[in-house]
Formats: C-alpha cells, structure tokens, sequence
C-alpha cells in the first residue's frame, strides 16, 4: 500500500507534529507491513527537512502557492489534463480563467500522477477540503484528518463529505463536525498518540542549562506555554491571568514558547495586546518570549506547570506530551482536553476566556506542590494506556487498508 500524505503548510505545529510521530513510529517498526510513504509539500520549510530527515519520497506540492504553474503548464494548453480541464471548462464562457480552487486541484493532480498512491490523505481541514473537491478528479480513495474545531459553511461540509474517510482526532471533534452536516458513517476516531519519552539527562541538569540560558535563578518558580500566538489559543486569557497572579505578590517566570503565523491585521493587534497586558504583570512576572523553539521536550522538563488557555482544543498534543513528561498541568475546559485530563485526579481545568479561575487554579497548585506527583503520574498513566504513538498508527492503517480494499472490490463500471 502506498499512502501520500499531504501537508498544507511549510512550517510544522501539532498537527505536523502529529502525523511526524506516526510516520517515524511506522518506518522505525515496518516488519510485515508492505507500506510506502511519499509525501506532497512545500518545496523548503521545517516540514521539509523533517521529510527529509526521514528519508521519506516527496512530491512538491504546494496549495498557497495557487496552482499557477500547473495552470500555465497545463490547464492552459489542456494536454496533460484533459479529463480534469475539460470538467473545469463545463459552464464556462470561453477564455473566463479558471478558479483558484480549480489551479489547486490541477496542481494536486499533477502531484497525484508523478506520487501514484493507493490511498491520499489529508493531513488538514483545508486540505481535506482540497481532497474532498477533487475526489472525482484523482485516481485513488481520499482520506483526511479533522484536527480542528472551527465553524464551516456548507460547502465546506459538503468539499469534506466527498472523502472516503473522515478522522476526528477526538470524539468532542467528530461530534462537532456532525453536528454541522458530516456524514456520520464517513467519520471517526482515531486520538494522536505520543511515543515514549526516550532517556535524557536529570532534570536538575536540564532546569539548571535551560534557566542558565534564559537568566533564570535555579530555584525560581517556572511556568510553561507552548503553541501558535493567535486568538483560539486564548494567551490573553493568560496575560490576565498573569496580572492576577501578580497583585497577589506572587513572583514567578513564565516562559512562552510559539510565534504568530497568522498576518492578519487582527492577529497582529491580538500579538500587541497579549505583550502590553504581560507586562502589566511586570516585575514580580518575568515573561520569556522564546518564538519557535524545536526542544519544547527540556522546556518542560525544565518547567513546574504547563498551563494551556486554549479557546478551543481538539486534542491538545502538547498536553500530551507534557502527561507523558510527568509536569503537571492546569488547562482549560474545552474540545478534547478531558479525554485526557481528569479535573482534580490528572491536572485541573478550569472554564475559558476566565482570567481569574486560571489564576486560581495557577496559585492552586502553585500552593500544594505535594499535588504535583499525583497529578503527574495520573496524567501519564492515561497517556500510556491510551494515547501511543502505536496505537494511532495501527488505527490509520487499518483505516487506509479498508478504504483500499472496498475501492478494489467495487466492480468497474
């Protein structure tokens, strides 16, 4: 079997992440499996070299960059895609040019012909999108993974529901999704998984290199947050709460690991408004700007709390790796996040877009560190019994294999 995974973006994130886990998982454990991966991505960027650090075949694909030269190539001239421009040329006046929705699935389809995969999957909402509206168009079954909770109109619903398979990265997920029109026998489950944390140093020799590094005392109390700086992932929420926390004199640094993606003016005000609020808290509240940081794993072991204020979430898989690093975490309520935290017994959640019941819940635990172990050791023995990386890579091929096998028993036409 040969699956082509495809990538929207150049850079990698938790979903990335994600998928990166399950490949490495597949390819470091191959025996009796007759699978082959080819990935379609973006020439240059993070999840390029990390493609390549794996010796896995890429097709460059790239959906932002608006199929214009395949276009050019092509759907122009109309020779090597005369199926696809012909469907395309339906309905439209003579020399109207084409969409830029019909330029991507051109140039996904010139990607599929030279990749020549058994099952295509998306690795994004978007990109099922993509693969939905082409489904007629490729060769092979298409699959994707839902790995957002976002409000779709309903062409989105219905670009998505031309998938074979539809997989929801948490039940709060897939029951979002059909709530809003997804078929309900095209979608399912399959949660992220994380591997074992492989041997590394002691911690104190971590926490003393990492604090060394940032100028932070060995024995300062050490907040962590890691993930995009936009809306959905509430920082703003955690600013405030950073205020509250500072005018009860509780001195502590938080340390943020993430950059904003997003150029939209909105996002770039949001950014602002997340750094002025911050330093409202300043100085018994250090905070560290870290941007993109690929050692996220010696953050947390050099952290005391991992705290998440995400707006929605629908597997958080830095909560993930955080349970399987044993810090302890305070996160909010929402999407997916219970599946893996039990308020109280695994970590402490609390309600979004509240200021104060994050720093409550902050100064909680902050208070009875005698919590931590408990917290710890309940959180990461969810994740082991539920959350590994083999497991979410056995359910993704027997996924792919049963969409194979049912495209081959369909009788020709």
């Amino acid at each position: 079997m040969r699956v082509a995974v495809v990538f929207e973006y150049p850079t990698v994130n938790g979903g990335e992440n994600s998928m990166f886990a399950v490949l490495e998982w597949l390819l470091a454990d191959s025996s009796g499996r007759d699978l082959e991966v080819v990935a379609l991505c973006p020439a240059a960027g993070a999840v390029r070299e990390r493609i390549d650090a794996l010796s896995i075949e890429v097709v460059e694909f790239d959906r932002h960059a608006g199929g214009e030269r395949a276009a050019n190539s092509e759907q122009r001239t109309g020779k090597e895609l005369p199926n696809v421009c012909a469907t395309f040329a339906t309905g439209r006046s003579k020399g109207q040019c084409p969409t830029s929705r019909e330029l991507q699935i051109i140039s996904l389809h010139s990607a599929v012909k030279i990749a020549r995969p058994d099952v295509l999957h998306a690795n994004s909402l978007a990109m099922g999108r993509l693969l939905g509206a082409a489904a007629t168009q490729v060769p092979c079954p298409t699959t994707a993974h839902l790995r957002d909770i976002l409000k779709l109109s309903k062409a989105a619903i219905c670009d998505l529901n031309q998938n074979a398979r539809l997989i929801a990265v948490s039940e709060a997920t897939r029951a979002f999704h059909i709530a809003q029109g997804l078929t309900v026998e095209r979608s399912c489950v399959i949660p992220n998984g994380v591997a074992e944390p492989p041997e590394a140093e002691p911690r104190s020799e971590t926490r003393e290199r990492i604090s060394s590094e940032l100028g932070i005392p060995v024995d300062s109390v050490v907040l962590l947050t890691v993930g995009q700086i936009g809306l959905r992932k509430g920082l703003d929420t955690l600013a405030a709460a950073a205020v509250q926390l500072a005018r009860q004199g509780r001195g502590l640094h938080w340390l943020i690991a993430g950059e904003r993606f997003s150029q939209k003016q909105e996002s770039v005000d949001f950014e602002q408004q997340v750094f002025a609020t911050f330093q409202q808290a300043s100085p018994l509240v250090t905070t560290h700007w870290l941007g993109y940081r690929s050692d996220v794993a010696d953050l947390m072991r050099a952290s005391d709390l991992l705290v998440h204020g995400a707006r929605q979430e629908p597997l958080g898989r830095v909560l993930l790796e955080a349970a399987s690093l044993r810090l302890p975490i305070v996160a909010t309520d929402v999407g997916g996040t219970r599946d893996i935290l039990e308020d109280g017994v695994s970590g402490l959640l609390v309600p979004a877009d509240d200021p104060r019941a994050m720093a409550a819940a902050i100064k909680r635990l902050l208070d009875d560190s005698a919590k931590w172990p408990q917290f710890a050791s309940a959180a990461a023995l969810r994740v082991a019994q539920h959350f590994s990386v083999g497991r979410s890579a056995q359910q993704l091929i027997d996924l792919w294999q049963s969409v194979c096998a049912k495209k081959e028993s369909r009788p020709e036409a």
